[in-house]
C-alpha cells in the first residue's frame, strides 16, 4: 500500500493566448473543470496503474457523493479524509497560455485542516503538497516516505525543509523547486542531494536526472504531441511509486514515470488519460525496451 498525503482539488484549467502582465486583462479561450490535486492525482495515477493506494487528504462536504468521489472509489482508491464543516474542497484555477506557460491560483479551502489534524503513521507514504508542518510530521514517523514541495515550497520554513530533507528517502521535484529549496535551506545543489538517498529532478521537456549517492543518470522524456502539462509530474511519481514497489530498480522507475507521464499531457486534466499498467508497458517497450 502507497499512502499519499496532500490536496484533493478541483481544478479549473484555462487557455489563454498569455499570460497577463501587471494591471492588464487577456481573454480566456477555453475554460474546463477537472479533478485534480496532487496527492489525488498521484493516488489515482497509482491505482489506475494496478496498485493500492490511500488518499489522505481533506475535503469539503461538498466532496461527499460528488462525481469525484466516485471516480476515486470507482477505481480503488482508499481514503482517509479530514472533512470541512465551512470550508469548500480545495479548488485550484490554471492558466495555460499558447507557449507552454502556466500560472497556478491555489484555494486551500478545507485543506487548512492540515494545520490542526494528528499527522497518521504510514508504512510507505508520499508525502505531496500539503500544509508544510503536516507534512514534517507525517516525515518523522514514516518507515519509507518520498516528498515533492510542489507549488506549496513558499510556504516552507528552512527548518521545515530541513526536517523533511533528513527523514526522507525520495525526492521528488523539479529544477526550479531544487534551486528554491536551496535557496531557503543556505545550500548547494550538491549538498541538497547528498543528503537524500535518491532524487528525482525533471526537467519539463529535457527529461528527468536521477540522483544517488553523487551517481547522475538522465532520463529522456517519452516524446508525444502535448496538449495540456497540467499533472505531468504527479503522474511520473505514480509512475515511479509504483514501479519502485514492485520491486523495480530507480532507473527503471523513472522511465516508468515518464512513460505514465507521457499519456496524462496528450490530454487536457490530471486525471482524464491516466495509463493502466498494460497501455504503459507498451509504450514504455517502444521507447526503451521490455521492463
Amino acid at each position: 500500500m502507497i499512502s499519499v498525503v496532500g490536496h484533493t482539488a478541483i481544478d479549473h484549467i484555462f487557455t489563454v493566448p498569455k499570460l497577463p502582465e501587471r494591471h492588464s486583462s487577456v481573454p480566456v479561450l477555453d475554460h474546463k473543470v477537472y479533478f485534480g490535486g496532487g496527492a489525488a492525482n498521484i493516488a489515482a495515477g497509482i491505482a489506475v496503474l494496478g496498485g493500492q493506494a490511500t488518499l489522505i487528504s481533506a475535503v469539503g462536504k461538498d466532496f461527499e457523493n460528488s462525481p469525484f468521489e466516485k471516480w476515486l472509489k470507482e477505481i480503488g482508491v482508499s481514503n482517509q479524509l479530514f472533512i470541512s464543516d465551512d470550508k469548500n474542497t480545495p479548488t485550484c484555477y490554471l492558466f495555460n497560455d499558447l507557449s507552454g506557460d502556466q500560472t497556478t491560483v491555489f484555494e486551500w479551502g478545507a485543506s487548512e485542516l492540515f494545520t490542526t489534524e494528528t499527522a497518521p503513521s504510514e508504512e510507505f507514504v508520499h508525502m505531496a503538497t500539503a500544509d508544510p508542518e503536516f507534512n514534517v510530521r507525517v516525515s518523522e514517523k514514516a518507515e519509507f516516505s518520498s516528498f515533492d514541495p510542489g507549488q506549496d515550497l513558499i510556504k516552507y520554513t528552512k527548518e521545515q525543509l530541513e526536517s523533511i530533507t533528513g527523514n526522507i528517502n525520495i525526492l521528488f521535484a523539479n529544477h526550479h523547486e531544487v534551486k528554491g529549496m536551496c535557496e531557503k535551506i543556505g545550500i548547494t545543489k550538491s549538498e541538497l542531494l547528498k543528503e537524500i538517498p535518491v532524487s528525482v529532478i525533471t526537467m519539463s521537456g529535457d527529461g528527468s536526472e536521477l540522483h544517488i549517492k553523487g551517481d547522475v543518470k538522465k532520463i529522456p522524456a517519452v516524446s508525444v504531441k502535448l496538449a495540456d502539462p497540467t499533472g505531468a509530474g504527479d503522474a511520473y511519481r505514480a509512475g515511479f511509486l509504483t514501479a519502485y514497489k514492485k520491486g523495480y530498480p530507480e532507473v527503471t522507475c523513472c522511465k516508468v514515470g515518464t512513460t505514465a507521464a507521457s499519456f496524462v499531457v496528450e490530454e487536457t486534466g490530471c486525471q482524464t488519460n491516466l495509463p493502466d499498467w498494460e497501455r504503459m508497458s507498451k509504450r514504455y517497450k517502444d521507447n526503451f525496451g521490455n521492463l
